[in-house]
């Protein structure tokens, strides 16, 4: 037996958690969280995006940062993610560290192991797409593995899950990509 879903609830699995940081034009930090962004491109991240406090801040500043949710700050998440940055200074609420980032004029959350710093390619108002070029990352020592690179066990990021409206950890590698299908190539 099957199931239909129309297309308000349909899931597409899985959605990252992704917090962005912006300054208003009076240089105030706001963070909200994301979860309709992705790759789109090497060095370019996309956003599906109403209006917010923080789509003003982008048209005001021109640069923003993108935290990957992870397990030890799921509840900061969470609450950048109910609280509108219109009514609640939610860098204060939430008691989070900032200081401004070394490449664009944008928040950086100290709480979160892994920064991207993006200056806004496009921000088209009529259909909420953002699109930001990754000028550089920022990750604390710590998460890095043996050879320099991001180790995601460690970083223990998060992934939304739309149909049940929770939040789930990643789990472990299970196989190396461009080698798990090889044998199938002739």
């Amino acid at each position: 037996m099957t199931k239909t879903f129309d297309s308000n609830h349909a899931p597409v699995f899985p959605q990252g958690v992704f917090i962005i940081g912006t300054y208003d034009k009076n240089g105030i930090p706001n963070a909200m969280n994301a979860a309709w962004g992705f790759q789109s491109d090497y060095g370019e991240i996309t956003f599906s995006l109403a209006k917010h406090k923080t789509t003003e801040n982008l048209k005001e500043t021109g640069g923003f940062t993108v935290a990957f949710g992870t397990v030890d700050t799921m509840e900061i998440c969470d609450y950048f993610g109910i609280e509108s940055g219109n009514k609640v200074n939610k860098i204060e609420a939430a008691g989070v560290h900032v200081h401004k980032a070394p490449n664009v004029n944008a928040p950086v959350i100290e709480e979160f192991p892994v920064i991207m710093e993006c200056r806004v390619k496009s921000w088209n108002e009529e259909t909420g797409i953002l699109i930001g070029e990754i000028v550089d990352e920022i990750v604390d020592e710590k998460y890095l593995d043996e050879e320099g690179k991001i180790d995601f066990d460690k970083v223990n990021p998060i992934i939304f899950d739309i149909a049940t409206g929770a939040y789930r950890s990643t789990g472990p590698v299970v196989g190396k990509a461009f080698k798990a299908g090889i044998r199938y190539r002739k």
